[in-house]
């Protein structure tokens, strides 16, 4: 399964290569990662279709994980990825935005791996 992480911090690769070691050596997630809203767009429109699960973070300079959410549910249809919002606020509001623009589902920060890879599972 292609992931796509979006988030301005660049540990985030890092972190999420670490987590996913064991994963990405059996081939099971590949992993790709944006540091903006505005890559992760140009990253889809060269590869489309080949992101399977986007994870981005809401709070994000320039564009905001909320705006990338809104433009690759109007977009990207074939086969419909599946997002998954990231911030390090769990406030109602966040929350309401991202379900009423097309959040599949929605992770607060410091990212709880364990839950995470459960998610994934169901989603594969």
């Amino acid at each position: 399964m292609k992931i796509l992480v979006v988030d301005d911090e660049q540990d985030v690769q890092t972190l999420f290569e670490q987590r996913f070691r064991k994963e990405i050596k059996n081939g099971e997630f590949n992993f790709v990662f944006a540091f903006s809203g505005e890559e992760a767009l140009t990253y889809l429109k060269n590869h489309e279709q080949e992101a399977v699960l986007i994870l981005s973070d809401i709070n994000m300079p320039g564009m905001s994980g909320l705006q990338l959410l809104e433009e690759i549910k109007q977009k990207y249809h074939k086969p419909p990825p599946v997002v998954m919002m990231i911030t390090a606020y769990g406030d109602a509001e966040n929350f309401n935005t991202a379900k009423q623009l097309g959040a599949d589902d929605f992770l607060t920060k410091p990212v709880d791996f364990t839950v995470l890879k459960e998610k994934l599972k169901t989603i594969k």
